[in-house]
């Protein structure tokens, strides 16, 4: 760990020129926060409307704009089940086009380290608990989302094939489901949490006696607190400059059903919760071995669930356009 532990002494954002791809977007924004906080010397932040990072003219663009020592790249179309089962194609077209030919760029252009965030959607369906890097090729993705998962998985094949012929400096990330303030609330793309609270407190507010969710509860996830999966994307950033991928996670796994029923608490709902088990319940099991981030860099996440819980709630309330937000 010699090299990660000089790199960890020597980081000093204040000399350094950072692209995030991504960043007026959810985790993008609390990386930009932190960034701001430690004083980077520039920021620059593509946005969607000047920026079309699948068009290889607009990447170029974008790099001679922005000049980066550094690229954290957050660019994504993401969504829940729902979302990746209308939009398959869509899913893994853009994302894999985003990222290949940005990371090629980069090197290209000679950007000094490329932080391709990937996704825990890249792990096999079956992966045995709690889910380790080394298992990451052993079987196929969950169907629903594997065209996203497989798209980013890509990413680490490449960072790893540029930093052998190459010696680039790609490191690859595997947050798993993120939650928090800003979060996508629009039940059409949103992801499990986001929804469930909405859910909640619009029926609370209707006088609903039910809320109906998809699957049957059983399936299990973990969950990282936004700011947390900032902090642990700076830190590895800073800190780590190795080929493997790591996970970034809270290494708490909670059933669907524990968590709706712990949001309908919170939210004050008191009806009752029913199952569709008509719908998909997608991947049955996700817990992640958190290990590798602790020791690489010293990366361990600090927000218990539940508060994160209160403070996404909390916030949501205090935003009556939230539901709007892509």
């Amino acid at each position: 760990m010699a090299k990660e532990e000089s790199a960890q002494q020597s980081f000093d954002w204040k000399d350094r020129r950072v692209c995030v791809t991504g960043g007026a977007g959810f985790l993008g924004s609390f990386v930009v926060e932190k960034l701001q906080q430690r004083q980077a010397g520039a920021i620059f932040v593509p946005k969607i409307e000047e920026y079309d990072l699948v068009k290889l003219e607009d990447i170029q663009r974008m790099l001679r704009d922005a000049n980066p020592q550094l690229i954290i790249h957050l660019a994504a179309l993401a969504g829940g089940i729902g979302a990746n089962r209308a939009r398959p194609a869509d899913f893994f077209y853009t994302n894999l086009m985003m990222g290949v030919q940005l990371m090629h760029e980069a090197w290209k252009w000679g950007v000094e380290k490329f932080v391709a965030v990937g996704t825990i959607c890249a792990y096999p369906k079956f992966t045995p608990l709690p889910f380790q890097e080394e298992n990451l090729w052993n079987g196929y993705p969950e169907e629903t989302n594997a065209p996203y998962g497989l798209a980013k998985k890509m990413l680490l094949v490449q960072a790893q094939a540029y930093r052998e012929q190459y010696g680039f400096n790609a490191i690859f990330p595997l947050p798993v489901n993120l939650y928090g303030p800003r979060d996508n609330f629009n039940l059409e793309t949103s992801h499990v949490i986001p929804a469930l609270i909405r859910k909640c407190l619009e029926a609370q507010q209707r006088g609903d006696k039910q809320v109906v969710l998809w699957g049957d509860g059983s399936p299990t996830r973990e969950f990282l607190y936004v700011e947390d999966a900032a902090e642990g994307l700076l830190l590895a950033a800073e800190r780590y400059n190795g080929a493997e991928p790591f996970n970034l996670g809270s290494g708490q796994e909670i059933s669907i059903r524990h968590l709706a029923e712990t949001i309908a608490r919170l939210t004050g709902f008191e009806g009752e919760l029913v199952w569709d088990t008509s719908k998909p319940n997608g991947q049955p099991r996700r817990a992640l071995d958190t290990s590798r981030a602790e020791q690489y860099f010293g990366f361990r996440a600090q927000m218990p669930l539940e508060e994160g819980l209160r403070r996404t709630i909390e916030w949501y309330k205090s935003q009556p356009n939230a539901d709007r937000r892509a």
